[in-house]
């Protein structure tokens, strides 16, 4: 309970609630009762009790005589002497924690029981950067020591194959379970369509073992040692699960290993399974259409069958037009045509012309170099020794460009199979946000243990980012992930000791109104 003030008899009291919650009230003792002026709300993390205190506190002052002096006199002495002996390690940025942290709770990853997983995710999405910036940041913000060997043994135990052999929680399976049960409840109780995609990421390091391989590189960066991250996500973006491949492999072969592992641990049945060109190929369409599958997959119109590719042309597509082509494997091939894409299109095809022709000006092409291979396929001999370009090649691909296809088995309506399609953008996303928000790569950890954990710790970090957008656009914020991270670094909690009692407390120093509305947003509105 508070001590009234003497002028107006108000103060600011605690009242523990039967939930087990803390509520914070303004109650008046003036008239020798006790009655509520005002209910500031309820919370149960103490930082929080003492931001609605402070509340309260500055309600008091605002109400009470400010004729009047309310605190007798000498109170500027004892305010200075204070502050005056007031440190910086007094300060710490609470922020992170406010934000990023209550979203961890509200997720569930609060589950996961390590106090070093929480840290590693937060920094991950506050000031994301090599493990030694996060023991230096952890140090000086939060108080909390590690050493660099306490995070590579935290990070060795992430391993789910580690764990399962030594009876250690699997903590990369209960992410992936919290992290599902989260997109179910985002997307109404029910998984109905699946987004899966791979992208590579690169290593510093140049030597290469059983799991960094040098392939090619989604990243442009062919001569750094690679894996393959494959992810697989609902609508919205949404993540469901995700898994490491060798550097080397060819991304085709491991969408029916991935997409059946998933769906056995989490029992989302047979969604609608959507994927781009790179994973279209006989062997896929079979095994998706033996498991009871519908898929809708990007298709590569030019490099179909013949006759696929006569039935196509003959259409004569123009601008928004959409037709469907029945292939020979009993799907059917959803064919469009934009002047937007032709533009594009066109405008690629003529850049890669441009740097076939200075480098063939150059001397630097050899037969080598003819295959079909990007625009290496518009190369060809002369006789012997001579190597030219083929522009009559060249000439007929434009009748292709700004035609797009979709092969699917669906019965859905061609219209929603593009927009389905165009859906994958999302799991993009979800790669770009990952590679430059939270710098998943360069990667610089060697052991796949490690390499493992660095990948569940962004993947966690990556949820709670969409969570923040969510609210942010559910609350019409002007407030973007950028901004919302620069704003945490600027929001702070004093700890001080009282000079007449001797009691060591801690609250959050007042925000600004940027600071309040994300606050807000992330602590109230959530529950909406």
């Amino acid at each position: 309970m508070g001590v009234p003030c003497y002028l107006c008899g108000m103060f600011v009291r605690r009242k523990v609630n039967k939930s087990g919650s803390t509520s914070v009230q303004v109650v008046d003792k003036s008239g020798g009762g006790y009655r509520v002026v005002c209910s500031l709300g309820a919370a149960s993390e103490e930082w929080e009790i003492q931001r609605l205190e402070a509340r309260g506190r500055q309600y008091v002052k605002e109400h009470s005589h400010p004729e009047l002096p309310l605190f007798g006199q000498g109170i500027d002495d004892r305010l200075e002497e204070l502050v005056s002996g007031l440190g910086n390690s007094q300060v710490q940025v609470i922020g992170p924690e406010v934000i990023y942290g209550k979203l961890y709770d509200e997720i569930g990853y609060g589950a996961v029981g390590s106090r070093m997983f929480r840290h590693l995710v937060v920094c991950r999405l506050f000031n994301p950067g090599s493990k030694l910036k996060t023991i230096d940041y952890l140090a000086r913000y939060l108080g909390e020591s590690y050493s660099p060997d306490q995070i590579y043994r935290f990070l060795d135990s992430l391993c789910h194959r580690k764990g399962k052999a030594s009876g250690e929680p699997d903590i990369k399976s209960l992410v992936e379970r919290i992290s599902f049960e989260k997109t179910k409840r985002e997307c109404g109780g029910r998984v109905e369509v699946v987004f899966y995609d791979m992208t590579t990421l690169y290593f510093e390091a140049s030597d290469e073992d059983d799991l960094r391989k040098c392939g090619f590189s989604k990243d442009g960066r062919h001569g750094n040692p690679q894996i393959f991250l494959g992810l697989l996500v609902a609508a919205g973006g949404n993540p469901i699960g995700y898994d490491i491949y060798e550097g080397n492999i060819f991304e085709g072969h491991t969408l029916m290993e991935f997409i059946g592992r998933m769906s056995a641990k989490f029992g989302f049945g047979k969604p609608i399974v959507v994927a781009d060109a790179g994973l279209l190929s006989k062997r896929n369409i079979a095994g998706l259409k033996e498991e009871g599958y519908e898929f809708i997959v990007g298709a590569r119109p030019r490099n179909d069958g013949e006759a696929v590719k006569k039935a196509i042309l003959d259409l004569g597509l123009k601008d928004g037009d959409v037709r469907v082509i029945d292939r020979p494997d009993g799907t059917r091939m959803v064919v469009s045509k934009t002047e937007s894409r032709t533009a594009k299109d066109k405008k690629t095809r003529q850049r890669g012309l441009d740097r076939l022709e200075k480098r063939l000006g150059s001397g630097r092409l050899t037969k080598a170099n003819i295959n079909n291979k990007g625009y290496n396929k518009y190369l060809k001999m002369e006789g012997d020794v001579k190597i030219s370009i083929d522009y009559d090649r060249f000439g007929a691909d434009e009748a292709w460009d700004g035609i797009k296809g979709y092969v699917t088995n669906t019965s859905l309506p061609n219209d929603e199979v593009i927009a389905r399609y165009s859906d994958l953008w999302r799991i993009e996303r979800a790669f770009r946000m990952n590679k430059t928000d939270l710098q998943v790569r360069p990667i610089f950890h060697r052991l796949r243990n490690r390499i493992e954990g660095h990948i569940c710790i962004c993947f966690t970090a990556y949820t709670i980012m969409l969570e923040l957008e969510r609210l942010l656009k559910a609350s019409k914020s002007a407030i973007t992930l950028a901004r919302a991270q620069q704003i945490t670094r600027s929001m702070y909690q004093l700890t001080y000791v009282l000079p007449q009692s001797g009691y060591t407390k801690t609250t959050l120093l007042r925000m600004d109104e940027e600071q309040q509305e994300l606050y807000d947003i992330v602590t109230y509105r959530h529950k909406s």
